[in-house]
């Protein structure tokens, strides 16, 4: 380039004073805009994030076959009640022989019998049970078709943890102790209650709760429910055992049976069939 004048020789002089001023700002973008060089002896490939960085091969899952409905039992269940015994299960009141009608498939309620547990203890499980009213049925509120699941039978009587039972079809009564309601704990997120003469189903994951070894409390029992295929408990939190009068709270125990209910109503006996578990 000539320089024809001293006006041109100072342009030039300035534009080269200026370019060394912000070479560093333009040398630090340049270099943070470059990708990280890989370590001596690696490849350009091996820097890239890989899918086979993330994939577990192993345990296996085991292979459990499904059951041909999803109200059949699967392989690997534990069948409590066939439709034709009740060997799984005792009275509550005497351990002797549960007392309730075995006929047709499934079981009806024997109110004079009282209620009735299975001769196993569980944890923490899956649960399916089908239950329904009876095409005629009397009462109203509490007394009408009244049962209860009781996910853990911790004590006499009807003392442990109960997932309510009752006909909610077009029957009112109070929330927290209609059909699916964690009894007086948690009403469920929806009414899913079929007519009286339909069966219905529970379809339940139940998680035990744990204790220090002071017997303190240290993870609350959690349900998770579905009537009739809907979505009902949602990894509900209880607060202790279920309580018809008073605040519930936690006595530790290791495991429990399940119980189904006897209620006092004088509204006719509801029925049972197809139970099974699924141990966790």
């Amino acid at each position: 380039m000539r320089l024809n004048t001293t006006a041109d020789l100072f342009r030039l002089t300035a534009s080269i004073l200026l370019t060394l001023a912000i070479w560093p700002d333009i040398s630090e973008h340049v270099v943070a805009q470059q990708p990280p060089r890989p370590a001596a002896g690696a490849t350009l490939a091996d820097a890239k994030p890989r899918p086979e960085e993330t994939e577990v091969w192993e345990p296996v899952p085991k292979v459990v076959t499904p059951g041909v409905t999803s109200s059949n039992a699967p392989s690997d269940a534990i069948v409590l009640f066939d439709g034709k015994s009740l060997d799984e299960w005792v009275s509550v009141r005497d351990k002797g022989p549960a007392g309730w009608t075995v006929a047709g498939g499934t079981v009806v309620v024997n109110k004079e019998a009282g209620n009735i547990e299975t001769k196993r203890r569980f944890r923490d499980y899956q649960l399916h049970i089908e239950w329904r009213i009876p095409f005629v049925i009397s009462g109203s509120g509490q007394a009408r078709g009244n049962s209860g699941v009781f996910l853990a039978s911790t004590g006499p009587g009807d003392t442990g943890y109960e997932l309510q039972i009752l006909d909610s079809y077009e029957n009112k009564t109070y929330v927290n102790g209609q059909a699916g309601s964690l009894y007086k704990q948690y009403p469920p997120l929806v009414n899913a209650s079929h007519k009286p003469g339909e069966w219905q189903a529970y379809d339940v994951v139940w998680t035990a709760p744990t204790f220090n070894a002071d017997g303190s409390l240290k993870t609350p029992a959690y349900c998770t429910a579905f009537h009739n295929g809907v979505l009902i408990q949602n990894h509900s939190a209880l607060k202790g055992a279920t309580v018809f009068i008073g605040s519930p709270s936690y006595v530790a125990y290791e495991s429990a049976p399940i119980m189904l209910q006897s209620h006092g109503d004088p509204s006719e006996p509801i029925s049972f069939r197809n139970i099974w578990i699924r141990e966790l």
